[in-house]
C-alpha cells in the first residue's frame, strides 16, 4: 500500500457515496462541503464511489451521481475511484493487520451472537449498538483451523484489545479541536467478511490514505466512526488527515434526510423544473466559495 502523498500542503478532501439510489439534498450537502474547503484553499476534490455491497449498487445510480453533480456545477480533479476496482488494495491491509496478531475469524450467525448477549444478560452498547461479546475471540487454534476447513462463513474483526496494546492513546483533530480516540465505543469491529472483502471502516481508511485526502468532510452522523479509523490508521502505518463533520439536513419532523426514508432526490427536483441555485440553496450552502471556483 503506497498513500499518495498530497502534496505542497495542499487541501485534498472527497465526496464518496454509495450508488444504491439516487443523491438527495443530504448529499449535496456533503459534497458541497468538500468541495467548497478544496477550492477555497486551491486544493483537490476527489470523487470516491464506495460500491463494494455489489448486490446493492448499481451501475445506473453510480452514472446518475456523476450526472447530478456536474448538473450542480460540482467538480472533481482526477478519476473516480470505485472501490470494486482496488480490492487488492483491501486485501494487503487485511494481510499487514493479520500479521500483527490483531485480526481474528469470527463464526457467529446473528442469533447467536444475540442469544449470548441474552444469556449474559445484556452487552454493553457502542456507536452501532451492543458490543460483540467476543465468543470467538476465546475460541483456540485447533478449533479455528477446523472450523475453517469445514467450510463455515466467517467474519475477520478487529481485536481491539490487542491492537490498542501495540498503538497506545491516540488522538485525532476535529473542527480544529484535539480529540481522544475513544475505539472502545465500537468493541471488535468486523473489518471483511466472505462477500464483502472490506468493511466500511477498513476501506475508507485504506481509500482515504491512498486519494491523499488531507481534510474529511461529512455528516456528524459519522463522527463516532473516526475513532475505530484512527485505530486503524496507526495500525498499518497510514497518514491521519484532518477531519470536520458537519450538521445534518433534517425534514420537518427533525429526521434526518435519508434514502430508505424517501428522502427527495436531486433527480426528482430536476425533474419538477428547478435550477442547480435553487437546490443548492436548499441544501444550506452558498453556490460557490469564496475563491478558486472552477467552472
Amino acid at each position: 500500500m503506497s498513500p499518495v502523498a498530497a502534496g505542497c500542503g495542499r487541501t485534498v478532501t472527497r465526496f464518496a457515496p454509495s450508488p444504491t439510489g439516487y443523491l438527495h439534498l443530504g448529499h449535496v450537502r456533503s459534497a458541497l462541503e468538500g468541495w467548497r474547503a478544496a477550492r477555497r484553499e486551491a486544493g483537490r476534490f476527489l470523487l470516491r464511489l464506495e460500491d463494494i455491497d455489489r448486490t446493492r449498487c448499481r451501475d445506473e445510480y453510480a452514472a446518475a451521481i456523476l450526472e447530478d453533480l456536474a448538473w450542480l456545477g460540482i467538480d472533481w480533479d482526477g478519476p473516480v475511484r470505485k472501490q470494486s476496482e482496488h480490492f487488492d488494495d483491501y486485501r494487503r491491509a487485511l494481510d499487514r493487520l493479520d500479521a500483527l496478531g490483531v485480526l481474528y475469524p469470527c463464526f457467529c450467525t446473528r442469533r447467536e451472537i444475540q442469544a449470548e448477549i441474552t444469556r449474559a444478560g445484556g452487552a454493553p452498547h457502542g456507536d452501532a449498538g451492543p458490543i460483540y461479546p467476543g465468543i470467538c475471540r476465546r475460541l483456540g487454534a485447533e478449533e479455528v483451523a477446523a472450523r475453517r476447513r469445514s467450510g463455515i462463513d466467517y467474519a475477520l474483526r478487529l481485536d481491539l484489545a490487542r491492537a490498542l496494546a501495540l498503538t497506545g492513546p491516540l488522538v485525532f483533530i476535529d473542527s480544529e479541536h484535539r480529540q481522544p480516540a475513544d475505539p472502545a465505543l465500537f468493541g471488535d469491529v468486523v473489518l471483511a467478511r466472505k462477500e464483502f472483502p472490506a468493511s466500511y471502516h477498513l476501506a475508507v481508511t485504506v481509500d482515504d490514505a491512498i486519494q491523499g485526502v488531507t481534510l474529511v468532510t461529512r455528516g456528524e452522523d459519522l463522527a463516532m466512526a473516526t475513532h475505530i479509523h484512527r485505530v486503524l490508521q496507526a495500525l498499518l502505518g497510514l497518514p491521519t488527515p484532518r477531519y470536520r463533520h458537519h450538521p445534518l439536513l433534517t425534514d420537518a419532523a427533525g429526521r434526518r434526510l435519508a434514502k430508505r426514508d424517501g428522502a427527495p432526490t436531486i433527480r426528482s427536483m430536476r425533474q419538477q423544473g428547478m435550477n442547480p441555485g435553487e437546490v443548492i440553496a436548499m441544501a444550506g450552502a452558498a453556490p460557490h466559495p469564496a475563491s478558486g471556483a472552477r467552472g
